[in-house]
């Protein structure tokens, strides 16, 4: 079992940075491929990034590709998404994912936490 929690959430103007973590529970935490997906208001909740065990690999929706990054400290248990260059399209609620491998964290993943709101003003 693992639980997650996001913080770092808030309001930036267009252009700003954010950074958000994921705090997870657990000793296995550092099996586990994690993930941030976003849902804007009344649309679906969509894949932003997933990172691998190690954090050799990771993946980004296209539209964030050289703006957002994804990385880990499992010292820490913790996985985190650097927010440059925001645009008011990236308000969302920010969620993360964790699952058995990238694979599934971007399609079924096992756990999620239970979000954290960035709105971004023009």
């Amino acid at each position: 079992q693992v639980q997650l929690v996001e913080s770092g959430g808030g309001l930036v103007q267009a252009g700003g940075s954010l950074r958000l973590s994921c705090a997870a529970s657990g000793r296995t935490f550092s099996t586990y491929a994690m993930g941030w997906f976003r849902q804007a208001p009344g649309k679906e909740r969509t894949f932003v990034a997933v990172i691998n065990w190690s954090g050799s690999t990771t993946y980004y929706l296209d539209s964030v590709k050289g703006r957002f990054t994804i990385s880990r400290d499992n010292a820490k248990n913790t996985v985190y998404l650097q927010m440059n260059s925001l645009k008011p399209e990236d308000t969302a609620v920010y969620y993360c994912a964790a699952a058995g491998s990238m694979m599934v964290v971007r399609s079924t993943p096992a756990y999620w936490g239970q979000g954290t709101q960035v709105t971004v003003s023009s």
